[in-house]
């Protein structure tokens, strides 16, 4: 077996591990609903597109910051005693914060982690230039973001109150979207600033560009 295929199924084995001992079991079950349609997604790809390493792991990389995330229903994600417990003080302390902030760290890292593989997508399928692709994929990524945004929308009107501020949580914030999307598009412009600065064809394409 692939090691990539290793990965995901212990990635599998991974979420009904996390309903042991569940905080808040009933709201798990909708937080892990992405959770699944990713990992089946990221199935379909190593078995029949075989991804880079770099696409690999960025999806894979994020689905477990997003299991992390579901097992404590992301409002309530335990990284203060994580730091308390390392450094005798809790990030909330030291910076000053009022809210619990995992829920923005994954937003960002969306946007980090969701430019490599979109801009690969658009490469292999797309025909499209390093650049270029990597530029489209931000815009991707952001598109994805609003929809998720909105999605949120429907959520909240749909379900109860107390379940919907589980799964969105927003923490009392209305301008939680607004904030998401603007971190999820800051991690996507850096990330193709990154594979632009780094990227093998970088030379030969920016020759092509000024001649």
């Amino acid at each position: 077996m692939k090691p990539q295929l290793l990965l995901i199924v212990f990635t599998f084995l991974a979420v009904p591990l996390s309903f042991i001992n569940a905080p808040y079991p009933n709201d798990l079950v909708l937080q892990h609903v992405p959770t699944l349609l990713g990992l089946v997604c990221l199935t379909g790809a190593v078995l029949f597109a075989a991804p880079t390493g770099l696409s690999f792991a960025c999806v894979l990389l994020f689905i477990w910051l997003h299991l992390i995330g579901a097992r404590w229903i992301y409002s309530f994600v335990p990284y203060d005693d994580a730091a308390r417990y390392i450094s005798g003080t809790s990030l909330s302390d030291y910076f000053g914060w009022e809210r619990n902030h995992y829920d923005r760290m994954v937003h960002f890292a969306s946007g980090l982690f969701g430019v490599p593989p979109s801009s690969e997508l658009l490469q292999r399928f797309g025909g499209m230039r390093p650049l270029g692709a990597a530029l489209i994929g931000v815009a991707c990524v952001m598109t994805f973001g609003a929809i998720y945004e909105i999605l949120e929308w429907q959520i909240a009107i749909v379900f109860p109150p107390a379940q919907a501020e589980a799964y969105n949580g927003q923490q009392g914030d209305i301008w939680d979207p607004q904030k998401d999307l603007a971190l999820e598009g800051f991690g996507a412009i850096l990330s193709a600033g990154l594979m632009f600065r780094w990227s093998p064809n970088r030379a030969p394409q920016m020759r092509r560009t000024m001649g």
